[in-house]
């Protein structure tokens, strides 16, 4: 074979893999519109894009997410993708060393030790060195992405996404690369003597095994074709997710949001999933038997364009796997998207949706459907409105229409607009400041969807707190151990965890669990499931109820009236929502002043004051 044509393969490869990411990207681009397109032509003149170039490196080559998931599964990640962009780099910095200009064929750097067979130029040893070490780091990555395919324990999967053919192909192809690398350097170290501590080692053990010279070319060939089938592959194998991912983060971070139907950005999210398969353990489907609808089994069918009803809407939409992709796709959005392009629209006339005139208040109070079903919850915000002396409306009391985000999370976007529009003016023509909503999936929608200028929209747990420090309620300590149980909506969906937490800390001795915040459970009731069975619903919830009792809390207390109705179905647990909660601290408070008051009316000698039992005195 003559000296060069064994490169002809990686040449061919690379060229293949260029024009298919080239056309692909292109597509995407010009399907934006005029002002997504505007946005990102702006933002790359900004210091935005050293931002998302930071970002493609923590994501894209380190993998700092995934090191917080595990970092063994986190190192192998890093140890490929980072290993091999700086074997590029460095090999790059070698070659302009060597050539002392930046003018060189563009193979060089990937084949430098077979065409230069000695260390005659300045800092060669040292880049010798260099290499290698970077070359190891990238063996021990294909090592333990070997060591995955048969122990997933030590990596904190249980599970790995299924391979289809071009997967099979790039990724054969991707751990033969950096074996042959390693072969074909020890072979040419053997030869020439110009490696270093890893390929000159194991050269010199060759030179006694293997005739070198025969199979001196032949092993770059090997090498050569293996990269060549890698990158041809790449653009149909999950590792087009590694140029796509890049693309990405300059879209996201150029302020394009993902739209309520299927478009350009929505595609470039689908084909930003790696399909690492982290989103697999973290479903809770699983506890149900149900394992064929998480979010990476979904994002293919979207490309393959075989999805199912069954598949698409048999998702909780709960955010866990959201919260762990590494990615930062945007799962639920997604699949709201596709459901509402796979959904034909409801038409009813909506003459129920009467013109109703709204009460003008300070504050409105929106209940919401569930917490219709939960009454005490009600009970509770229109006691303690009642009890601050606060002027509100309560908006829902009768007849007013749902908040829209159950029939979006169904598909039926253009029902949910035509309830969205008749809630937002009533709100608006009520000239409130505030509106104090009871359900996460309200509080969700009214932040997102709805146009409410010069209105703060807060959930009860942040307006109870707000009451609390501004002294307008006063509570008591109820004496007893909680678990806060973090809804869906409101923690992964809304980001609201902390002021729950807080309120409930005036109020009872709050217990730190495991499956908290970001990690908690969902209660399994969840209205976006329009597919999953009710026996399958009470194995979510068991597995959930069973964790939280071994903690042995006096109360489980919740923030959502849906997780209030779920859990409290079997009543293995004492549910309270965490409104129910302040008002029993606040009933504690009065009575107590009450007694006080009482003791201190019999009171007729000054002196008898300070014989009084320890009688609680309030701030």
């Amino acid at each position: 074979m003559p000296n060069n044509l064994f490169i002809y393969p990686f040449l061919l490869g690379i060229l293949i893999m260029l024009v298919i990411i080239a056309k692909r990207f292109s597509k995407w681009f010009i399907g934006l519109s005029k002002i997504d397109k505007i946005r990102v032509w702006k933002k790359l003149r900004t210091k935005n894009t050293i931002y998302s170039i930071r970002e493609a490196l923590l994501e894209g080559l380190l993998h700092h997410k995934i090191f917080k998931k595990n970092p063994v599964l986190g190192y192998m990640h890093m140890s490929l993708a980072f290993g091999w962009f700086l074997l590029i780099v460095v090999g790059h910095i070698e070659t302009i060393y060597y050539y002392g200009s930046i003018s060189f064929p563009f193979y060089m750097p990937v084949f430098f030790r077979y065409f230069v067979t000695g260390h005659e130029f300045y800092l060669s040893r040292f880049f010798a060195i260099i290499m290698d070490f970077l070359l190891l780091m990238v063996l021990s990555g294909v090592t333990l992405a070997y060591l995955k395919r048969f122990l997933k324990q030590p990596f904190g999967m249980k599970k790995t996404t299924r391979l289809k053919p071009g997967d099979k192909i790039a990724l054969t192809s991707l751990w033969c690369i950096f074996p042959l690398r390693f072969m074909a350097e020890s072979v040419s170290a053997g030869i020439h003597h110009n490696g270093s501590f890893l390929t000159q080692t194991s050269g010199n053990l060759i030179e006694h095994i293997l005739p070198l010279n025969a199979i001196h070319t032949p092993i770059w060939f090997a090498y050569s074709t293996a990269l060549g089938f890698f990158f041809v592959a790449l653009p149909f194998s999950r590792y087009m997710h590694i140029p796509t991912e890049i693309f990405f983060i300059f879209l996201k971070n150029s302020g394009i949001k993902l739209k309520k139907h299927v478009n350009t950005y929505s595609q470039v999210q689908v084909f930003s999933c790696s399909r690492c398969g982290i989103c697999l353990d973290s479903c809770q489907l699983n506890d149900a038997g149900i394992r064929n609808t998480q979010s990476v089994y979904v994002l293919k069918k979207i490309r393959d364009k075989k999805l199912t009803d069954e598949e698409l809407f048999n998702c909780l939409l709960c955010g866990k796997c959201q919260h762990d992709c590494p990615v930062d796709i945007e799962l639920n959005n997604l699949r709201i998207t596709q459901r509402i392009e796979s959904t034909l629209q409801y038409n009813s006339s909506y003459d129920y949706l009467k013109e109703t005139k709204a009460e003008k208040a300070d504050i409105v109070y929106f209940a919401g459907c569930m917490t219709h079903l939960t009454p005490a919850i009600k009970k509770s915000m229109v006691q303690i409105f009642d009890h601050a002396k606060l002027n509100y409306w309560f908006m829902d009391e009768d007849k007013a229409p749902c908040c829209g985000r159950p029939l979006m999370q169904a598909g039926q976007y253009d029902a949910a607009e035509k309830l969205i529009l008749n809630n937002q003016k009533k709100i608006l023509d009520s000239e409130a400041k505030t509106l104090v909503v009871s359900c996460p999936i309200c509080y969700k929608v009214f932040n997102e969807d709805y146009s409410l200028p010069g209105i703060e929209v807060k959930h009860h747990s942040e307006y109870l707190l707000e009451l609390i420090n501004a002294s307008k309620i006063e509570v008591s300590p109820l004496q007893q151990t909680v678990i806060y149980h973090d809804p869906c909506e409101l923690g992964r969906g809304s980001g609201i965890y902390e002021q729950p937490r807080e309120l409930l800390q005036h109020t009872n001795t709050l217990i730190k669990i495991k499956n908290e915040k970001e990690k908690s459970y969902c209660c399994g009731g969840s209205l976006a499931n329009i597919k999953i069975q009710m026996d399958e619903r009470y194995k979510i919830k068991d597995k959930a109820v069973e964790n939280y009792r071994s903690y042995n809390p006096d109360i489980l207390a919740t923030s959502c009236p849906l997780c209030k109705k779920t859990f409290a179905r079997d009543g293995k647990l004492a549910v309270h929502d965490i409104s129910e909660l302040i008002w029993m601290a606040i009933e504690k408070n009065e009575m107590e002043k009450l007694e006080l008051n009482e003791q201190l009316a019999k009171v007729t000698n000054p002196e008898q004051f300070w014989e009084l039992e320890e009688v609680p005195i309030q701030d």
